[in-house]
């Protein structure tokens, strides 16, 4: 997929013309490196609409057996919502996020490590169905380095309004600066938002209702069930909506966004190994 075109010609990203792989400049609009280097076909290959949530799924999927396997205290076996639940520890180790973590021990960078951890088979499945049935149509709707842009900033929206909820306002509801939080689902409801301000944007009314049929009973079942981060969907679902709101439908995709998506995924995930290799309490 990612191999590099050397000869020819490929599609200038910024005017549609067709350059030379080796040109510094397109002749037409004067775009800079307009080959990208000669990958720019790779990168065009990544438009598939569901490479992100593929590749959201396959990484979110290898970390969790990674927690798995080193968990110094073995595994939950008994069934319930907690059944194969790594070692909390070794959740803590890899990127968990809250407020004890971020403010109190200074590991700033969980609030990227966190959405790609989880904390039990049930809790993996249910977030990986989310992305399997959302990714598509994210990247239908906004194009793939948006909705990956979208994913990954709400993650990081949700995390961060999570652990500093307890730190500047400890007498709201669900506010608890000893909690360890992790998953996928601040994310998820980034895309929630998204979908939401798209519907509201196109005023599309029964795009709108199935959107919400979605949102309600996800949000509905944070607040029935014991141990769900109601603030970091809360503010997952607040970022993706106003991200959002900058790509409408009516703007236009821009080459940078491609490079912008790809710099996130890796710094996000850089800060797994960075989390681990940094753990000393």
């Amino acid at each position: 997929m990612f191999e590099r075109q050397k000869t020819g010609s490929v599609v200038c990203p910024g005017c549609g013309r067709l350059v030379g792989v080796q040109d510094e400049r397109c002749w037409n609009c004067g775009r800079a490196r307009p080959s990208l280097f000669g990958f720019s076909r790779a990168l065009q290959n990544l438009g598939n609409e569901a490479v992100f949530s593929t590749v959201v799924i396959a990484i979110c999927v290898v970390i969790f057996v990674l927690e798995l396997l080193m968990s110094p205290r073995g595994i939950n076996t008994q069934l319930g919502f907690g059944f194969l639940a790594p070692d909390l520890e070794m959740g803590v180790r890899f990127g968990a996020s809250g407020a004890l973590i971020v403010f109190d021990y200074g590991r700033w960078w969980t609030i990227l490590s966190a959405g790609w951890l989880h904390g039990g088979l049930l809790h993996i499945a249910f977030n990986m169905y989310w992305v399997h049935q959302l990714g598509p149509v994210m990247a239908r709707l906004f194009g793939v380095p948006r909705a990956a842009i979208i994913y990954l900033l709400s993650s990081a929206m949700g995390f961060l309004v999570t652990s500093a909820m307890p730190v500047v306002a400890p007498w709201m509801p669900f506010a608890n600066r000893n909690s360890v939080t992790l998953g996928a689902s601040a994310a998820v409801f980034g895309w929630l938002g998204a979908l939401i301000c798209y519907s509201r944007q196109t005023g599309g009314r029964m795009f709108m209702r199935q959107v919400m049929g979605m949102a309600i009973p996800l949000v509905l079942f944070g607040l029935l069930i014991p141990g769900i981060d109601n603030w970091a969907h809360l503010g997952g679902l607040a970022g993706g909506y106003l991200l959002a709101s900058r790509y409408g439908p009516n703007t236009e995709e821009r080459p940078g966004q491609v490079l912008t998506a790809l710099v996130l995924l890796v710094v996000s995930l850089l800060a797994v190994p960075l989390s681990f290799l940094s753990w000393s309490f």
